[in-house]
């Protein structure tokens, strides 16, 4: 091998050894920058504005004067935040029901996880309402105005539907 040579191949391994370098540290910045929300911490956005939309809501027909029952989903995009209040013009009372297996518990709140979802489905928690003002109807579009911590008031629109109904079944 030639003078010349011997220093070629020494510069193309710097080289190469200085590109692997400076892309490492290039990577590491790039995952470092990716693994912060600024102003929360590092806790995954979770100090971020909610981003929410509410979806796949409904009441089912409830019995003449009776209390019913309330669904839908509140999907998140964002921060964390909660639900503190539901109410309705359409009725003197809303609450929020966490149910188990054998027991329904009134809540002052419930959380809507930061880029997740609080599902409100028979089984678990659900509203419950009571006191209509007028008797609601098959078809019936009922407005709930849902209170949250850091986002406001979200009015909705929720469709009567048969007792029977079940979203996502055919």
């Amino acid at each position: 091998m030639t003078p010349a040579q011997t220093g070629t191949r020494r510069f193309r391994r710097s080289a190469l050894l200085g590109a692997v370098v400076a892309t490492a540290l290039g990577g590491g910045a790039i995952l470092a920058a990716c693994g912060t929300d600024a102003g929360t911490g590092g806790q995954d956005g979770a100090g971020g504005p909610a981003r929410l939309s509410v979806a796949d809501s409904y009441v089912p027909l409830p019995p003449a004067g009776g209390m019913a029952a309330g669904y839908l989903t509140v999907r998140n995009d964002g921060g964390q935040d909660q639900l503190l209040k539901v109410s309705s013009p359409a009725a003197e009372s809303v609450t929020m029901h966490r149910s188990t297996e054998s027991t329904m518990k009134q809540v002052d709140s419930l959380d809507v996880p930061a880029h997740g979802a609080l599902q409100l489905a028979r089984g678990g928690n659900h509203l419950m309402i009571m006191g209509w003002r007028k008797t609601p109807v098959l078809g019936d579009e009922l407005e709930l105005d849902l209170t949250f911590a850091k986002s406001g008031t979200i009015s909705v629109k929720v469709p009567v539907k048969e007792l029977t109904y079940r979203p996502n079944q055919s």
